[in-house]
C-alpha cells in the first residue's frame, strides 16, 4: 500500500466515522477535536494516522468500519503502517 492509497482508505474510515455518532464522540472528546476541526485537518497525515489508531483500538470497531469500507479488517493496520509515521517501530 503507498501512501497515497492509505490515506484514500483513511478517509473512508474517517467518514465511517463521521456516520457514527457514538464512536465520533468518543474521537472528539479524546482527541479534544471539534467537527470543524475534522473538517480542516481531513488532509493532514498525522491527523489521519490518529484516525486509524483509535479506530485500532476497539475489536469492533475496526469490523464495523472494515465492514463499512468493504475490506479485510487488517486492511486499517495496514493503511495505519503505510502513512508517514505509521511505521512499527521496532525497539529490539
Amino acid at each position: 500500500m503507498t501512501p497515497h492509497s492509505a490515506e484514500i482508505f483513511a478517509l473512508e474510515a474517517l467518514a465511517w466515522m463521521a456516520q457514527d455518532e457514538d464512536v465520533l464522540s468518543l474521537f472528539l472528546n479524546a482527541s479534544g477535536s471539534s467537527v470543524a476541526d475534522l473538517k480542516a485537518q481531513a488532509q493532514s497525515s498525522e491527523f489521519l494516522l490518529a484516525v486509524l489508531d483509535f479506530i485500532l483500538l476497539e475489536d469492533q470497531w475496526v469490523l464495523d468500519c472494515a465492514e463499512s469500507c468493504h475490506c479485510d479488517p487488517n486492511m486499517i493496520g495496514l493503511a495505519r503502517q503505510a502513512l508517514p509515521g505509521g511505521a512499527i517501530v521496532h525497539w529490539t
